[in-house]
């Protein structure tokens, strides 16, 4: 029987007094697409670097290529042909893509001299390989998100890596580039290449995965066969010993919902509790060249969620960040409960009592190195430290209320941001706005990176919000989430409104919408 590329026995790893890993046993076949799942805090991410030689398991064994590891390093990783392709490209911003891969691929000598015509040719042949069109030398900050990560994958590729993690690969991608990179890991492991797979996408683990091992809590709760696997997975004696029990029959999604939360998530979409009010905002043909949106008329009533649905680049951020006054508007109106008004700043936004929670948490959302409290009350500070008081102990009370209302999983209001999970960052990110008391809250991709326990949860927060006679804007690329929240949704397309949708609409209503096409071309 033929030994796994990568067995992990019981592993255990501790950080001072919390365990984050309690015997864990995984394993990853060659030419096997096996899926890593787990809630925000798990231990998928401690259980990667653990892989990769950047943390020193406390217990357990490693053993790579039928071979025991005993100690491994990020240097000794790398040889042994394991390489991690994480959501943000570790990359040299200065360099092209073709220094990239070189550094990554070259021997460092002083004596080394440097062939580039031959550094440009492996670096365009590693790019066709996996079908990215970027030039060998272009400089990678001229790169986008996703294809900086099609250089990561083109190193690993150039290094001859047999063990490929991507973390969270598909985040920022396109539904193209999505397609792409799906294509790049089943060409991965036609050739015999085994991939860890981690993605909150539940769709995604359905798509390309053999099998699946959940996380909860630090420990492995079950190794599962996913669709119709084309090896007798169920029968390999490291799967029954190591993993625990795996099953012959292949999960469902619910089962495998209820492995991750430990529990049954029985309305991951709650249903609307009341009837909207008054309209809260009116556009009429708004529009910004800048921004490229145009002749948008839209109602957002109190107690109501409307979704902007459609394809990246539609507009949906871009309208956003017109009403949040980042690219103010130069054409139509805004009228706020019935008082046109004009937006030039994010000050004049909230003074009118918008709240705008960003897409991109890390960057615009949460402070990572500073505590809870002050990410909160960030917003307020002319409120809630008038004149030169600094009133610490209002803005403590103040967090406690949110991380109590919001069921933020802290250990206190002076928590750095970074000691979060996602869903509880996004849950401090939401905190910061409502605490100025919006009429009208616009969230853009609420749930992106979350788990489904924490997805849950936020969903619940905003219908809570909206029950409350809250106006609630609603972007997201997520269809099921769109169509699963709205009361209305708005489908954007070429910087326009292209169709107004009942909530409960057909996917493929939505999706035809976002294509431009007609009743005719259908």
């Amino acid at each position: 029987m033929t030994a796994p590329l990568l067995q992990l026995t019981c592993v255990t790893k501790s950080f001072g007094a919390v365990r984050a890993l309690k015997g864990v046993s995984f394993d990853l076949g060659a030419g096997e697409v096996h899926a890593l799942l787990g809630e925000n805090g798990a231990g998928k991410s401690t259980l990667i670097k653990v892989i990769t030689g950047a943390h020193q398991p406390d217990g357990g064994t490693i053993d790579i290529n039928g071979e025991r590891v005993a100690h491994l390093t990020p240097a000794a990783a790398h040889k042994l042909g394991i390489a991690c392709i994480y959501q943000q490209p570790a990359l040299f911003p200065d360099l092209t893509v073709a220094e990239n891969i070189a550094l990554r691929l070259e021997p460092a000598t002083a004596a080394h001299r440097v062939d580039w015509p031959v550094r440009r040719t492996r670096a365009a042949e590693l790019l066709h390989r996996i079908g990215a069109e970027i030039s060998p030398d272009a400089e990678v900050r001229s790169l986008s998100m996703p294809e900086q990560q099609l250089v990561e994958i083109a190193c690993a590729l150039g290094a001859g890596a047999r063990i490929v993690i991507m973390d969270e690969p598909t985040a920022s991608l396109t539904q193209k580039e999505q397609h792409l990179l799906f294509a790049v890991v089943r060409d991965l492991r036609a050739s015999g290449v085994g991939v860890i797979y981690i993605s909150h996408r539940l769709e995604e683990i359905f798509a390309l995965a053999d099998r699946v091992t959940v996380l909860r809590d630090g420990e492995s709760v079950g190794t599962r066969l996913v669709g119709s696997s084309r090896r007798e997975l169920a029968q390999t004696s490291s799967a029954e010993s190591q993993s625990g029990p795996t099953s012959a029959a292949t999960i469902t999604e619910s089962e495998l919902i209820k492995l991750m939360v430990g529990r049954e998530v029985s309305s991951i979409f709650p249903p609307a509790e009341s009837e909207p009010g008054d309209v809260v905002l009116s556009l009429d043909n708004l529009g910004c060249t800048a921004g490229g949106v145009k002749n948008i008329t839209l109602d957002v009533r109190a107690g109501e969620i409307v979704g902007l649905a459609g394809l990246v680049g539609a507009g949906r951020t871009e309208l956003a960040r017109i009403l949040f006054g980042l690219t103010p508007a130069d054409s139509g109106e805004i009228i706020l409960n019935g008082q046109r008004i004009t937006i030039t700043s994010p000050q004049e936004a909230v003074a009118h009592g918008i709240a705008y929670v960003p897409e991109d948490r890390r960057r615009h959302g949460v402070i990572l190195e500073m505590p809870i409290a002050h990410n909160m009350t960030m917003a307020i500070h002319n409120r809630l430290f008038p004149g030169t008081w600094l009133r610490f102990g209002a803005e403590r009370n103040l967090a406690q209320e949110f991380i109590r209302n919001l069921a933020v999983k802290a250990y206190g209001p002076e928590a750095p941001g970074g000691s979060l999970s996602g869903g509880n960052q996004q849950k401090v990110s939401l905190a910061r706005w409502l605490a100025t008391k919006p009429k009208l809250l616009i969230l853009d991709e609420p749930t992106q990176g979350v788990d489904v326990g924490a997805k849950s949860e936020i969903h619940k927060i905003i219908r809570r919000l909206a029950k409350d006679g809250l106006a609630v804007l609603m972007i997201s690329s997520d269809l099921p989430e769109v169509l699963g929240m709205s009361d209305r949704i708005a489908v954007l397309r070429g910087g326009t409104i292209a169709a107004m949708l009942p909530g409960k609409s057909d996917a493929h209503a939505v999706m035809a919408a976002a294509l431009g096409q007609t009743e005719d071309s259908r």
